[in-house]
C-alpha cells in the first residue's frame, strides 16, 4: 500500500457579492500530493491549480497567508477535471496522510457540491500526521502547526509554507523522521460519511482507548436512547460493566460517564454528537482507562453541571414569584 500525502488550499467568500454557501463554505483552489511507498520513499508528485467558480475572488486573509492571487487561478482547470485526474494518479491501493483533519472532509464536500462520484472507501481511514507527531513527541493530545513541528525537528525550511506542494513536502519530511511502523496503528477516521446502518457502525480498539461511531439518527434524543451508543463494556476484557455515573450532558453535544471494571479499574466515557451536512446526527463514543484523579474529574464535572442547573432553577423560581 502506498501513502498519498495530501494538502489542499481553499478559498472562501471574499465579499458580499459572493456570499458564503452553507453547503460549500470552502472551495478548493489547489491540490498538492506526494506518493510514497511503504518505506516512505517518494514515488511521484501531483500538483494542480483549480479555477474557482463559487468564490472567484480570493479572500484577502487567505491571499495574505498563501500568496495566491485571483489572477493566479485564471489558468486552472475546473474542480471536476482536476479531482478526476488526481484520483487516477492516486491509483487503487493507498492511504491518505494529511496534517490535521480537515482536508479530506473538504475534499468530499467539494466532490458532493460539484457532483463528482464518491469513489472513496467507506469508512474512510487515514493517517493524521499531526496526531502521530503528537503521539511520538508529546502527549498525544496537543496539536501543533506544521511549521512548529518542522522547527522542533530541525528540518531545513527550503520553501515557504502554506502552499499545497510545500506543505506536502514538509509533511513527508516529518513522516520520514517518525517511527511510522510504531505510530501508524493509531489510524484516524473521516466522519464526512458516517455509518448508514447498524451493520456499518465502527468499532476500533487502540492501546489506550476504544472508539465507536454510530449510524445516523434524526434527533439527539434518539441518539442517546440507542443501546449501541449508551451501552458500555471494558474494551480490554470485553466484559459489560456498570456505570458509576450515568451519561450526563456537559453541553448540548458532549456527554460523559464513569464506569468501573473489576479487572482494569476506572474507565471514563465520552460521547460527542456530530451533525452531517444534511442535518442528521451521529455519536462518537470513546472509552479510556483512567485513574482515581481522572474519575474525580468526572465527578466534579457532574457536580458542576448539577450546581449550574440548581442556580438556573432558583433564578427562574425567583423570576416567577
Amino acid at each position: 500500500m502506498n501513502y498519498i500525502v495530501l494538502d489542499l488550499e481553499w478559498n472562501q467568500s471574499a465579499t458580499k457579492k459572493y456570499q458564503e454557501k452553507p453547503e460549500l463554505p470552502f472551495e478548493i483552489v489547489e491540490i498538492g500530493a506526494i506518493k510514497l511507498n511503504e518505506t516512505c520513499e517518494p514515488i511521484d508528485t501531483f500538483h494542480a491549480i483549480i479555477k474557482p467558480t463559487v468564490y472567484p475572488e480570493m479572500n484577502s486573509h487567505i491571499e495574505q497567508i498563501t500568496h495566491v492571487h485571483t489572477e493566479d487561478l485564471a489558468s486552472g482547470a475546473n474542480f471536476k477535471q482536476v479531482a478526476s485526474s488526481f484520483f487516477d494518479w492516486c491509483g487503487t491501493d493507498y492511504r491518505f496522510c494529511i496534517w490535521g483533519s480537515m482536508d479530506l472532509t473538504e475534499l468530499q464536500r467539494n466532490m458532493t457540491y460539484f457532483h463528482l462520484p464518491q469513489t472513496l472507501e467507506k469508512p474512510l481511514f487515514y493517517y493524521n500526521i499531526q496526531k502521530l507527531y503528537s503521539i511520538q513527541y508529546s502527549d498525544g493530545k496537543t496539536r501543533v502547526s506544521l511549521q512548529n513541528a518542522v522547527d522542533a525537528l530541525h528540518i531545513d525550511k527550503l520553501i515557504p509554507f502554506h502552499r499545497a506542494d510545500a506543505d506536502t513536502y514538509y509533511t513527508v519530511m516529518i513522516m520520514r523522521i517518525l517511527n511510522m511502523d510504531q505510530v501508524k496503528k493509531n489510524i484516524s477516521i473521516d466522519y464526512y460519511h458516517p455509518p448508514a446502518s447498524r451493520k456499518e457502525e465502527i468499532y476500533l480498539t487502540f492501546d489506550t482507548y476504544s472508539k465507536y461511531v454510530s449510524r445516523t439518527f434524526p434527533t439527539k434524543e434518539e441518539v442517546m436512547e440507542d443501546k449501541g451508543v449508551i451501552t458500555t463494556s471494558c474494551y480490554l476484557c470485553r466484559k459489560n460493566i456498570k456505570k458509576k455515573i450515568r451519561w450526563f450532558s456537559y453541553n448540548s453535544r458532549i456527554y460523559y460517564s464513569l464506569m468501573y471494571c473489576n479487572t482494569h479499574g476506572w474507565i471514563k466515557g465520552k460521547i460527542r454528537i456530530k451533525k452531517t451536512d444534511d442535518g442528521k446526527l451521529f455519536a462518537i463514543k470513546t472509552l479510556k482507562i483512567t485513574d482515581e484523579n481522572g474519575a474525580e474529574k468526572i465527578r466534579h464535572r457532574q457536580e458542576e453541571i448539577r450546581e449550574r442547573r440548581r442556580h438556573k432553577r432558583k433564578a427562574n423560581e425567583q423570576e416567577n414569584d
